[in-house]
């Protein structure tokens, strides 16, 4: 081989590894949709810390990341989100979500939320208020750890397995209360229990007095867009209870979903 030749060669897998490192960048940001600092991404993507600075450097002037001072942290940027029009997405979910919410709250007379990951944590997108005296109220922005929740266990459960390993492998379990789930492997035994059945719960593992059923709301491709909970004081939460709420929840995720193929198929160009 000519010196050029292994020059060229070696100007090509140098770019090449470049390409991987943006592309591994792009879908560990995406996938948690969340802050990681310098050190973080580093770590996880094994990147020197040289090297990472000139690409972040980069994908920050092109607006494909965005910095946030408070946290030191990058996340994907308004470019990327142009492209993969996520901020549409979420928009239409949430607008097909209101109706959905209100029939479920008049069906189970509890309060109803869609739920989306946010890093390591499920945050409430829109809600639905109980009818009744005593009640659990969910505002829109309200956060929990993915493990505390039903909802949060929910969106859990249908992660694709590296995006779950990489939640176990780093999460940190805060005792919230006395019932909240304390390791990796009781966590791992529930999320496949919810797997098989379809429905996650809890019972006063993030609020006292509060038990949670749960739904995800899936893509085609099977990947947790969001979840649907229902929130009951366990003085009303009996076997009855328990069972309206399933199969409100089950009624509800269809309607979504419909609603969701329904706003995708109005979007496309037509021939």
């Amino acid at each position: 081989m000519s010196e050029n030749d292994r020059a060229s060669l070696e100007q090509l897998q140098s770019s090449v590894k470049s390409a991987t490192r943006v592309l591994d960048l792009f879908e560990f940001l995406g996938r948690w949709d969340a802050e990681k600092t310098h050190t973080e991404i580093a770590e996880e993507l094994g990147i020197p810390k040289s090297s990472l600075t000139q690409l972040l450097k980069t994908l920050l002037q092109r607006g494909y990341l965005d910095y946030f001072p408070q946290t030191k942290g990058y996340g994907l940027g308004p470019a990327i989100a142009k492209l993969a029009k996520r901020e549409n997405d979420s928009g239409d979910l949430i607008t097909a979500a209101g109706p959905v919410l209100a029939w479920m709250s008049s069906e189970t007379k509890e309060t109803c939320a869609l739920n989306f990951i946010k890093g390591d944590k499920s945050e409430v997108m829109a809600s639905e208020m109980s009818p009744q005296r005593l009640n659990y109220t969910m505002h829109s922005g309200d956060v929990a750890p993915l493990y505390a929740t039903s909802g949060g266990k929910a969106l859990l459960a249908r992660l694709p397995e590296v995006m779950l390993d990489e939640y176990l492998a780093r999460v940190t379990f805060e005792r919230i209360t006395p019932r909240t789930i304390q390791s990796v492997e009781r966590l791992r035994a529930e999320l496949e229990a919810i797997r098989k059945t379809g429905f996650a719960y809890v019972t006063e593992e993030f609020t006292p007095g509060i038990a949670g059923v749960a739904v995800p709301i899936l893509s085609q491709s099977g990947y947790p867009l969001a979840s649907l909970n229902v929130a009951i004081p366990v003085a009303r939460f009996d076997a009855e209870k328990k069972a309206l709420c399933e199969a409100t929840l089950l009624r509800a995720a269809q309607m979504l979903q419909k609603k969701l193929e329904a706003s995708v198929a109005s979007h496309r160009p037509s021939a």
